[in-house]
């Protein structure tokens, strides 16, 4: 638990020093503490099941945090359209702003699913690994049609209503990559959120959904003090805050780790055509074996 405890003093050192406007912290608050929080989370899950991202799978771990750059890219790219946060303070200096990006973004991914173990660990649970029993064929073809159908719609409504519309369209971008996404992961044979809502596995649900929800206000607090930071221009309840995000906002980041998990599994079929768990299911107090790519 040592590097837990260096970790979670790292955490408040860089957010007690960007409140006191202290650099090199107040302009990289936001990676600073993320780094330490995924270190953090790690730690503690470890210790817990002698299993863990970072301990047992380096190299997926090491995967996810560099496909996590281009999977928000994503996001960003939604953000041209729908105008719903940006940036300030940022680096002047085009390479260390460019770094100072990829840092942050390749955090993403990696503090969702760590912060989902983290609380599968709280809960006495596995926190992304259970594999449920598959669903009858007929049964999932016929929702999955409907499914990437409705998803796909989702993802090109910010692209194809009126300009002065598209800032309202934030819920179809961070939901509809879950529904168009796990259906083609389900017929690929790997993991699929729907699978288990189907069959009454709902442990992995609510870890992302605990988990998201408390990445994002620990994201938005680390924010609110630092100097290269994020502001939302989301035209909705944008007088009533918690730090800077609209209240309503923070319903968002559950279904951002829904859809987190979605776009990763995805990826991981198409690129490794591993349909395995990521990390082995925790078998307390027995030491787990890591699983390669």
């Amino acid at each position: 638990m040592t590097t837990a405890w260096i970790a979670l003093s790292v955490m408040i050192s860089s957010e007690a020093a960007a409140i006191a406007r202290v650099e090199p912290f107040w302009s990289w608050n936001t990676p600073i503490v993320w780094t330490a929080f995924i270190l953090f989370a790690d730690s503690v899950v470890f210790h817990a099941r002698r299993s863990s991202w970072i301990r047992s799978n380096g190299r997926e771990f090491c995967a996810l945090a560099l496909v996590s750059i281009p999977l928000w890219l994503v996001f960003e790219a939604y953000n041209l359209v729908i105008r719903n946060w940006y940036y300030v303070g940022l680096p002047e200096h085009f390479v260390v702003r460019m770094v100072g990006y990829a840092w942050a973004f390749s955090t993403i991914w990696p503090a969702i699913f760590g912060s989902a173990e983290l609380v599968g660990t709280w809960r006495g649970t596995t926190g992304l690994s259970p594999v449920p029993a598959p669903q009858p064929v007929s049964a999932t073809m016929r929702f999955s049609a409907w499914s990437i159908a409705a998803g796909a719609l989702m993802l090109a409504s910010p692209l194809i209503v009126p300009a002065g519309i598209a800032p309202f369209m934030a819920a179809p971008v961070w939901l509809g990559f879950i529904f168009l996404l796990d259906p083609i992961n389900r017929r690929l044979g790997g993991e699929s959120l729907f699978e288990d809502w189907e069959t009454g596995r709902r442990d992995r649900l609510k870890n992302l959904f605990i988990g998201g929800l408390l990445c994002g206000l620990l994201w938005e607090l680390v924010n609110y003090w630092s100097r290269a930071k994020w502001h939302y221009s989301v035209p909705i309840m944008e007088d009533v805050k918690l730090f800077e995000m609209p209240l309503p906002g923070y319903l968002g980041f559950p279904a951002f780790a829904f859809e987190c998990f979605t776009m990763y599994v995805f990826v991981r079929l198409l690129f490794t055509r591993s349909i395995g768990p990521m990390l082995p299911a925790a078998n307390w107090p027995q030491r787990s074996r890591p699983i390669a790519l």
